[in-house]
């Protein structure tokens, strides 16, 4: 006979005597079947009931070993080294299109893909559409900066064109020019025909004479012209404006890439988190199922009331609940983590990394302050935006100074102009059919563009920048406080989450003890079924427990890493850092 059986034989034995307490107290009548029932449930039982019940524990004691190897152990395992871009293999993702709406076969033939959190990370930086979005960002106000260097060179500027023009003129001469005394030529009879007759000079005009004339014109020109400003007082400040801008833009992308980083963190520990409380809920599930089969072959032994098995449905229906809640927040995990990395609409982020607990943050919490605020892109943003709010409010002040320019042209001019539809008494010498004609001019001049008055409307913009310029002050205060208030609780809350996983390792070991004590004295009919579920209760609040300390050492751990992390100066993309350098260690402690 195997030690199950003995078990299950002495608690049977042990009930049987309860049960004549019981019928000594409320009567022989009413509890005898009872009684009579317990020593054949006790012999019958042995073929059926007890296999089933050596087979259920034992699967019991697995599940319970299963779930109790799953978080680390005592001493963390060796943190990652930082990665980047050239020592770990990229995973090759096409990034959706911006502007792509995903269609029904993506949506419905999806598929699951494992990653690591130094992929999870390298992704989101490489194609995430909010940092590619910073990155051209920078990229404009690169050329904003060249742009503004282009106020030094001189603008020389290729003009030309072509015309065609045509228009019918009517002559009217109510007094003649006979009367001018310009010759014969003007005279109505200076000049003698060869029979000695006068006629009218070639330029003589009557009183009343009317004359029609049609006349085309076509044109072509072209030429250079150059400008340039020998003196501005506003093109430098406008430059200087236009690098501390650039400047802020960098510094916001590196302060988006230390946000991204944390993002993909925490989202990726909350994966890892949602994983783990699925298969705690599953454990529990199959757990409250051998119970319950255990608490319906007792009842149907006849050796436990329908209470006891009621209960167990109850709650078995109850860790079947939280297993679907567990399964849905799992399910919105993986999407928050899709949608971080960009991923194409058909792929479902799985986690590939199990669950490694970060070292103790290696600064003290007044080293932490000062290197987060040594060189911190954030704040070096809003520095950038107030030096150039500062550059712009002299810019323009300095529109109300005199500007001095050079000015020079040159060009070439031809035309054709022909003249038909002549008619009338008059006026017919001066008519030519077609004529040519061609010149080109040039121009030097140097222009003084003084502004006078305007209205006070200059003075004013400078009054806004002013304004502006002090708010970035107040903005730049109320980021360190900002910066101190995340550090410290990050700070705090790492030392907290730290001492909570240490109490929590001892509830775990304590109740996994505990409810292995109480299953032997289930067994052995010495424990109720009440005492077992409240202490397996308490076994999946304690294995809980940890996970969640667990998990928050290791978000606290990245949540202060944020403040820290060293960014590139252009707009690349930075190493992968889980964990702070011990150079930078020493170097932040030698520097205080």
């Amino acid at each position: 006979m195997s030690l199950q059986t003995m078990l299950w034989l002495t608690r049977a034995e042990a009930m049987r005597g309860n049960l004549q307490r019981l019928a000594i107290l409320f009567g022989a009548a009413s509890l005898s079947w009872l009684i009579a029932l317990a020593p054949s449930a006790a012999a019958g039982g042995r073929t059926s009931g007890t296999n089933q019940l050596e087979r259920s524990w034992k699967q019991l004691d697995q599940e319970l070993l299963w779930l109790d190897q799953w978080l680390p152990a005592e001493a963390p395992a060796p943190p990652p080294a930082a990665l980047d871009s050239s020592s770990t293999p990229p995973v090759r993702l096409e990034a959706p299109p911006p502007l792509a709406i995903p269609t029904a076969p993506q949506l419905r033939d999806g598929r699951s893909q494992g990653f690591s959190l130094e992929q999870a990370i390298l992704i989101a930086l490489a194609q995430g559409p909010l940092l590619e979005a910073r990155r051209l960002e920078v990229a404009a106000e690169l050329a904003a900066v060249q742009a503004q260097l282009g106020a030094y060179w001189p603008r020389i500027a290729a003009v030309g064109g072509l015309g065609y023009d045509q228009n019918g003129t009517r002559y009217g001469v109510p007094r003649g020019n006979d009367g001018l005394g310009f010759g014969p030529n003007f005279s109505p009879n200076g000049l003698r025909a060869a029979d000695g007759s006068t006629t009218a000079g070639p330029f003589f005009v009557p009183s009343g004479g009317t004359a029609r004339l049609s006349q085309g014109v076509r044109s072509v020109a072209g030429g250079l012209e150059l400008e340039l400003a020998l003196l501005d007082f506003a093109r430098t400040p406008g430059i200087q404006a236009a690098r501390a801008r650039l400047r802020r833009a960098r510094q916001s992308y590196a302060n988006a890439l230390r946000q991204r980083q944390l993002e993909v963190s925490e989202a990726y520990y909350g994966l890892q988190r949602a994983d783990q409380l699925v298969r705690i809920r599953e454990a529990d599930l199959r757990n409250d199922l051998v119970i319950l089969n255990d608490v319906l072959a007792l009842k149907q032994a006849g050796l436990v009331p329908r209470l006891d098995l009621l209960r167990r449905r109850a709650i078995e229906a109850d860790g079947e609940e939280l297993l679907i809640q567990a399964q849905a927040d799992q399910a919105i995990a993986r999407r928050r983590l899709a949608l971080l990395l960009n991923l194409p609409p058909n792929l479902t982020p799985t986690a590939s990394d199990p669950i490694v607990l970060q070292p103790r943050w290696p600064l003290d919490l007044e080293a932490s302050l000062l290197a987060a605020y040594a060189g911190n892109p954030e704040l070096e943003a809003v520095l950038a935006m107030r030096e150039a709010l500062a550059h712009e409010k002299d810019a323009k002040a300095a529109e109300l100074l005199p500007r001095l320019s050079l000015f020079a042209a040159a060009g070439a001019t031809g035309s054709q102009t022909q003249q038909w539809n002549a008619s009338g008494d008059c006026c017919g010498a001066t008519v030519i059919p077609i004529l040519n004609s061609n010149g080109s001019d040039w121009s030097v001049a140097l222009t003084v563009r003084w502004l006078l008055f305007d209205g006070g409307r200059t003075a004013a913009e400078v009054r806004a920048l002013a304004r502006r310029e002090e708010a970035e002050a107040q903005r730049f205060a109320a980021s360190r406080n900002d910066i101190r208030l995340r550090l410290e609780q990050a700070f705090f809350s790492h030392g907290a989450s730290l001492a909570r996983l240490a109490s929590a390792r001892r509830g775990v070991a304590a109740s996994l003890e505990a409810f292995r004590d109480v299953r032997l004295r289930y067994q052995s009919g010495l424990s109720s079924e009440v005492t077992l579920s409240l202490t397996q209760d308490r076994l999946i609040a304690s294995l809980v427990g940890r996970l969640e300390a667990t998990v928050a050492v290791n978000i606290t751990y990245a949540q202060l890493l944020r403040e820290l992390l060293p960014m590139p100066g252009e707009s690349g993309l930075p190493a992968v850092t889980l964990t702070l350098p011990m150079e930078d260690k020493a170097r932040w402690d030698s520097a205080r």
